[in-house]
């Protein structure tokens, strides 16, 4: 797939990630984006590494779309870690 689909499903699955896990994340939309788009990467990677399948195989394949979501989920949990905690511990 090209770089422009890539960014088009990241935009999606990031979207989607969004979606499942409401709340407010600093960085507004341009961070989410940017998040969907590495998960799309981190999804189909993980996909690879451990059911030793190709999640990556086209825009409208399921499998691409459900790494694609999967691993923006998991970025968007890691970044909500990572800058949550700066936020509680200033208002101490």
């Amino acid at each position: 797939m090209g770089i422009l689909a890539w960014i088009l499903i990241g935009l999606i699955a990031g979207f989607i990630a969004k979606a499942l896990m409401p709340g407010k994340d600093p960085g507004g939309v341009i961070i989410t984006m940017l998040i969907g788009v590495a998960g799309g990467l981190l999804g189909g990677f993980l996909g690879k590494v451990i059911f030793g399948v190709d999640s990556i195989d086209g825009f409208f394949d399921l499998s691409t779309w459900i790494a694609a979501i999967i691993g923006s989920v998991i970025l968007l949990a890691v970044y909500r870690l990572v800058t949550g905690n700066k936020r509680h511990h200033s208002h101490a």
